[in-house]
C-alpha cells in the first residue's frame, strides 16, 4: 500500500465534507485522525487514529508516535478548523505544508491584517461585492485556478446564499487581482498549498479580506471541478505529500450552489423535496440538510446549521446555472411554526427559497 496521508478530522456535515474526503481517498490512502469517525467516512479510510484534532498538543504527540511506527507521506486538514494543528504536526514530522506561524496568522484576523499590511497588500473587511481566488502555490509558482463569486444574505449574519464558479470568469485575467494574490502569498511566506483568498472588489481595486491555507468549504471544490476539471482536493493531497498536482483545466463550464434558509425562526415542522428536482436539466445534486422537529433561525441571524437544503447545478455559463437552480428550488417546500406568534397552532407555509436579484 502506498504511504498514507493523515487527514485531521472528517468533518461534521456529510453533505459538505464527503466530496473532499472521497476525492482525497481516490488519490492516496487516508488515515483519519479523529476521536470518532462518522459512519459515512469509513468506506474512504485506510485506517483510523483515535485522537481529537481539536486538542493540538495531545494530537501532535499521538501522531508523532504513529509516524514512528508507520511511514506517513503527508498531513492534511481539509477544513480551516484544524489547519493550525495540521501545520504544527507537518512541521514536527518534516513534511510539506504551511508553517505553524503562517497557519496561526491566517486564523487570527488581526494578525493576518498586520502581516498583509507589512507586505504592502491592500486589505479590507468582508462586504457584499465578495469573490475568492482559489489558488494553488507550488515552489514559487502561483496559479489562480478559479474565481468563486458569492452572493451574501442580509446583515447581520451575511450567510452565503449562493456560490458560482465560471471557467471564463473575467477576473482570472485581472492584473490587479493577480497582483493582490501574488503579494498575499509572498507576504505570508507560503511556498506550497491550496489557498482560498477572499477579496472585496472596490473602486480602488481588489482588497484582501481573509486567507485560508486549506480547502474551501461549502462544496466549492465540487464547483471548481465541475466548472474547470481541476481537482482542488487531490491537488491539496499532492502538495501535502511533496508531489506536483495537475491543475490543467479540462472543462469550460459554470457551476453554482444555492442554500435555503428558513424564512421564519421557530420549529421546522416539515421539509420536503420532490424527486423531480433531480431530473431538472443541469441538476447535479440536491440535499436536505435539516430534519423536521428542530428549531431553526431565520436568514438574517442564521448560521450554517440553520440551512434547510443545498443544491448544485452545472451549465454553459452562470445564467444557465441560475435557471437550473431556480427550477430545482421550486421542488423544495418547508413549513415553520414561528417561535412567537399569535396563533401557534396554525403554522404557515414558508418560502424556502428567497428570490435573488444579485
Amino acid at each position: 500500500m502506498p504511504q498514507p496521508v493523515l487527514l485531521l478530522g472528517a468533518g461534521r456535515r456529510r453533505a459538505y465534507d464527503e466530496f473532499a474526503l472521497t476525492r482525497i481517498a481516490a488519490a492516496r490512502p487516508v488515515v483519519l485522525v479523529d476521536a470518532a469517525p462518522p459512519d459515512w467516512a469509513r468506506p474512504c479510510l485506510a485506517g483510523h487514529l483515535a485522537a481529537d484534532p481539536g486538542k493540538d498538543g495531545a494530537t501532535a504527540s499521538a501522531v508523532v508516535r504513529f509516524a514512528a511506527r508507520h511511514r506517513v507521506r503527508g498531513v492534511l486538514a481539509h477544513s480551516a478548523e484544524y489547519m493550525v494543528a495540521a501545520a504544527r504536526i507537518a512541521g514536527q514530522l518534516g513534511l510539506p505544508g504551511p508553517s505553524r506561524v503562517t497557519a496561526a496568522a491566517c486564523a487570527d484576523p488581526a494578525v493576518l491584517r498586520a502581516a498583509l499590511a507589512a507586505g504592502a497588500v491592500p486589505v479590507d473587511d468582508p462586504g457584499t461585492p465578495r469573490v475568492c481566488a482559489e489558488t494553488v502555490v507550488l515552489d514559487g509558482e502561483i496559479r489562480i485556478v478559479a474565481i468563486t463569486r458569492t452572493t451574501l444574505g442580509p446583515a447581520p449574519a451575511r450567510q452565503p446564499l449562493r456560490h458560482t464558479v465560471h471557467a471564463h470568469d473575467g477576473l482570472l485575467h485581472n492584473r490587479f487581482l493577480r497582483l493582490a494574490v501574488d503579494r498575499t502569498v509572498h507576504a505570508l511566506g507560503l511556498t506550497r498549498g491550496v489557498l482560498h483568498i477572499g477579496l472585496r472588489l472596490t473602486d480602488r481595486g481588489p482588497r484582501v479580506t481573509d486567507v485560508t491555507p486549506c480547502l474551501p468549504d461549502d462544496l466549492i471544490p465540487l464547483l471548481v471541478r465541475r466548472a474547470t476539471g481541476v481537482d482542488l482536493a487531490q491537488a491539496a493531497a499532492a502538495l501535502a505529500t511533496g508531489e506536483v498536482p495537475d491543475t490543467t483545466p479540462t472543462r469550460q463550464r459554470a457551476a453554482s450552489i444555492r442554500f435555503a434558509y428558513p424564512a421564519a425562526t421557530g420549529r421546522l415542522d416539515r421539509l420536503t423535496l420532490a424527486p423531480e428536482a433531480a431530473r431538472e436539466p443541469g441538476a447535479d445534486r440536491m440535499i436536505l440538510t435539516r430534519d423536521a422537529g428542530h428549531h431553526v433561525t431565520a436568514g438574517p441571524h442564521a448560521t450554517v446549521d440553520d440551512r434547510l437544503a443545498l443544491w448544485v447545478a452545472v451549465g454553459e455559463d452562470p445564467a444557465g446555472c441560475d435557471d437550473a437552480l431556480r427550477r430545482m428550488g421550486r421542488h423544495l417546500s418547508a413549513r415553520v411554526t414561528p417561535a412567537v406568534t399569535a396563533a401557534p397552532d396554525q403554522p404557515e407555509e414558508q418560502p424556502a427559497v428567497p428570490d435573488l436579484h444579485g
